[in-house]
């Protein structure tokens, strides 16, 4: 399978990698790599992680990692990563 990362995921990593380098550029770094690490895992077994707490579909998952929450859509021939964010900040649909 291959992995897809759309432009609001893209979007959201770089502000908290922002975010976590204010404090210390080289945590941010390990956050950004082991994150990564994670994702390329789901090509092995995507169902792995729980079913959406946010989106009511079989397909969607959500990747906990270090208190944010990575959603992303399993598709037939790939795994598209939507969207991540600290659960705090997103409200259940």
């Amino acid at each position: 399978m291959q992995i897809v990362y759309e432009e609001s995921f893209s979007k959201s990593l770089f502000q908290i990698i922002t975010f976590i380098s204010k404090d210390k550029k080289s945590s941010a770094v390990k956050f950004k790599n082991n994150l990564k690490e994670k994702i390329e895992l789901l090509k092995l077994s995507p169902f792995i992680c729980r079913k959406s707490k946010y989106i009511n579909n079989e397909n969607y998952r959500d990747l906990i990692f270090k208190g944010y929450t990575t959603i992303y859509k399993i598709e037939e021939k790939q795994i598209k990563i939507l969207d991540i964010f600290k659960w705090e900040d997103k409200p259940l649909f």
